[in-house]
C-alpha cells in the first residue's frame, strides 16, 4: 500500500527507447533506494502506476514497458525508473536534502581527518567554512559516502588534512568488558584479543586517529578511569 501523499511526492523520470516513463515518489525514500538501502518501493510510491506524463495523468503503455523493460509490472518498472532516472526535486526539498548529506560528509571528515600541523581533528565548523570557501557542490541524490572523496580533493587547497590510523592496546577489567567491547567495535577494528586469568579483556584495536580522543573518553566514562591503554603505532592512510 502506497504511503507517500501526492502532495509530498515528486516525479522520477526516465527516458528510454524514445519513450518517457514517470512515477510519483517520496524524494527521501528515492534517495535511500538509490543508495542501496533496504527500501520497499511500494511504500515510497504515491500511486502504483507508471506514467508517460505524471502531471497530466497519462499512463505509460504496457506494450512499451514490455518492450523496453521486459515487464509491465509497475513496481518492477518503478524500481528501474527511480534507480536510473532523474528525480525532480523542489527547491526546498533540494536544499533540505543537500544540507542533510553535507552534514554527513562533514561528520565523516571530522571523525577521520586530522590537521597535519597539530595532529588534532578539524572541528566541524572549520570543515563547513572550508567547504563554502572551496565552493563545494553537494548532490542531494548521492550518498555522503559516494561524494566524500571528491569533497576532500576540493578541500585540500584550503584545508590541510591527512588521514591517519592508530593501533592501540587496551586492557579492560572483567566487570566492564560487556560495555567496553561494544564501544571498541563501534570505533575500530579488533586485530587481536585475549582473555586473562582474572577475566580482564586485552585487545589490539585499529581506529582512525581523529577518533582517538573520543574513543578514550568513552572508555574512561564506562570504566570510571579503570582501564589501561598504549598507542602502539601511528600510520598515514588514504582518505575514506
Amino acid at each position: 500500500m502506497a504511503r507517500v501523499s501526492l502532495e509530498d511526492a515528486v516525479v522520477a523520470r526516465l527516458e528510454k527507447g524514445g519513450e518517457r516513463f514517470e512515477v510519483l515518489v517520496d524524494p527521501e525514500g528515492a534517495r535511500k533506494f538509490r543508495e542501496g538501502e533496504d527500501v520497499d518501493v511500494e511504500e515510497i510510491l504515491a500511486v502504483e502506476q507508471v506514467f508517460r506524463d505524471a502531471r497530466k495523468g497519462e499512463r505509460a503503455s504496457e506494450q512499451a514497458m514490455e518492450e523496453l523493460f521486459g515487464t509491465s509490472d509497475p513496481i518492477k518498472v518503478a524500481e528501474i525508473v527511480i534507480k536510473e532516472g532523474e528525480i525532480q526535486l523542489t527547491a526546498e526539498q533540494r536544499r533540505r536534502m543537500q544540507e542533510e548529506v553535507k552534514r554527513k560528509i562533514i561528520h565523516i571528515i571530522a571523525r577521520r581527518a586530522v590537521d597535519p600541523r597539530t595532529g588534532a581533528p578539524h572541528p566541524p565548523e572549520r570543515i563547513e567554512r572550508a567547504m563554502e570557501e572551496a565552493g563545494v557542490h553537494i548532490d542531494p541524490m548521492k550518498s555522503a559516502e559516494e561524494q566524500v572523496k571528491d569533497v576532500i580533493k576540493q578541500l585540500r587547497p584550503v584545508l590541510p588534512m591527512k588521514f591517519e590510523e592508530v593501533k592501540v592496546a587496551i586492557r579492560i577489567p572483567a566487570k566492564y568488558t560487556g560495555q567496553a567491547m561494544g564501544v571498541v567495535r563501534e570505533f575500530g577494528d579488533i586485530e587481536r584479543e585475549e582473555w586473562q586469568y582474572d577475566g580482564a579483556w586485552v585487545a589490539v584495536v585499529r581506529l582512525p586517529a581523529g577518533l582517538q580522543d573520543e574513543f578514550f573518553e568513552k572508555l574512561n566514562e564506562i570504566t570510571k578511569g579503570d582501564f589501561e591503554s598504549k598507542i602502539l603505532e601511528r600510520e598515514s592512510v588514504e582518505g575514506p
